[in-house]
């Protein structure tokens, strides 16, 4: 700590600081200088330049969260990220000493104090957490993450930005708060501004039926989806496996859905445009009628294109071994049933789809 610090808090007593512990005033005669373990009155200038460097981390911790320029979101979201509001300063301090990690989405932020006491951020995929920061790539605009966040780790393109395939491998390290909370937006854009509006009350949510009203053109028909329908959407697309926010919309503010929220940090205030370009089609489909068919199958061939379909909806068919044929999903045991139940034509045990 400088004594610029001191001489900063000293100039901001007379008109009063109250911040994680540390209150300071001065009535134009003497100053205060109060912590949670001690207490100090009627101080002259040098005897309020003792008190605060006999309690430095108390000050530093209070210039640091001086910065006039900070948004109240980016401010917030650096103090939850060491975890400001939960601990006193002197141990938050020694953890700080340390550094303090806290996760968003697949990011993991690493908090440490640098040769000032002030704040320096490390910001890796949590997979890489273990990894010594000079085997992963090493990035320092901010601006990079946009094109981190583009391509998974096969490069492909992920059309949602917060589904969890954020590719691993990269690091920014030494960022200061601004350029932390500016690459985070790029990685997961408007999540650190409606995960501050959701925790002062202000998140202004918009459910499916608001959503699906306003939509025109090719997307006007998804308003016709029946509520069952909109529960089997946000099942698909809205759950942690997919999507890496806490969903807050439901059918309409009277019916909430009973498909899982999400366990994240940030809210999702109403349908993403992914959503809503998949519910065209679906809406499409469920136009269609029931019908009937017969297929034979061994009851372990049912079983079989059970486990097929959970595999690609999980997302689990690249982990299935070419040589675990015991796996339903298995490439060449599929390949196995195809040849045996599907006919030239492509058609499931020969049975034709009717138009």
């Amino acid at each position: 700590m400088s004594a610029t610090h001191i001489e900063a808090l000293r100039e901001a007593a007379a008109d009063g600081v109250a911040l994680d512990g540390l209150h300071v005033s001065f009535d134009g005669d003497a100053y205060v200088f109060e912590t949670p373990e001690e207490r100090h009155e009627d101080l002259s200038a040098e005897a309020f330049r003792e008190a605060a460097a006999a309690n430095h981390e108390y000050v530093s911790n209070w210039y640091v969260w001086s910065v006039p320029e900070r948004t109240a979101d980016r401010r917030a979201f650096l103090r939850w990220a060491e975890m400001a509001d939960e601990h006193p300063v002197p141990e938050r301090y020694e953890a700080l000493h340390e550094g303090i990690e806290r996760t968003w989405g697949e990011l993991l932020v690493t908090v440490s104090l640098d040769e000032d006491d002030g704040r320096t951020y490390d910001l890796r995929h949590e997979d890489d957490a273990d990894h010594d920061p000079t085997a992963l790539d090493a990035h320092r605009d901010p601006l990079d993450a946009r094109h981190l966040a583009t391509e998974d780790e096969d490069g492909r393109y992920r059309p949602l930005k917060t589904a969890p395939s954020l590719r691993s491998g990269w690091v920014f390290p030494d960022l200061s708060g601004a350029e932390l909370v500016r690459a985070v937006d790029f990685f997961y854009p408007a999540t650190v501004a409606n995960w501050h509006r959701e925790r002062e009350g202000e998140l202004d949510v918009t459910h499916w039926q608001e959503t699906a009203e306003r939509q025109t053109g090719i997307y006007d028909i998804i308003d016709e989806l029946h509520p069952e329908a909109v529960e089997w959407v946000a099942q698909t697309c809205c759950v942690d496996s997919q999507c890496l926010k806490r969903r807050q919309w439901d059918l309409n503010e009277d019916h909430e859905l009973d498909a899982p929220r999400g366990d994240s940090e940030f809210p999702c205030r109403e349908p993403c445009s992914l959503v809503v370009a998949a519910a065209r089609k679906w809406t499409t489909l469920e136009r269609e009628e029931a019908r009937e068919y017969s297929f034979e199958l061994t009851p372990s061939e049912k079983e079989q294109v059970e486990d097929i379909i959970d595999a690609v909806a999980d997302g689990r068919t690249d982990e299935i071994r070419e040589a675990d044929v015991y796996e339903g999903a298995n490439r060449y045991r599929t390949r196995f049933l195809r040849a045996k139940r599907f006919d030239e034509d492509g058609n499931l045990c020969g049975v034709k789809t009717e138009d």
